[in-house]
C-alpha cells in the first residue's frame, strides 16, 4: 500500500489551549491594561477610586 499524495488540511481549532487562544488572550490584556492607564490619565484617580470602592 503506498502514502497519499495529498496531505489533508486541517483547520486547528480555536477554542482550548491553543495558540489562537492565547493570543487573542494577551490581546485582551494588553488592551484592559491600556484602558486602566487610560482611565486614570482621565480622571486622575485610580481604578478603585473610580469603581467607588475606594
Amino acid at each position: 500500500m503506498s502514502e497519499p499524495v495529498i496531505a489533508p488540511k486541517i483547520v486547528p481549532p480555536k477554542f482550548g489551549f491553543h495558540d489562537y487562544a492565547e493570543r487573542l488572550n494577551g490581546r485582551a490584556a494588553m488592551l484592559g491594561f491600556v484602558l486602566t492607564l487610560l482611565i486614570e490619565y482621565l480622571t486622575g484617580k485610580g481604578i478603585i477610586a473610580w469603581l467607588g470602592l475606594h
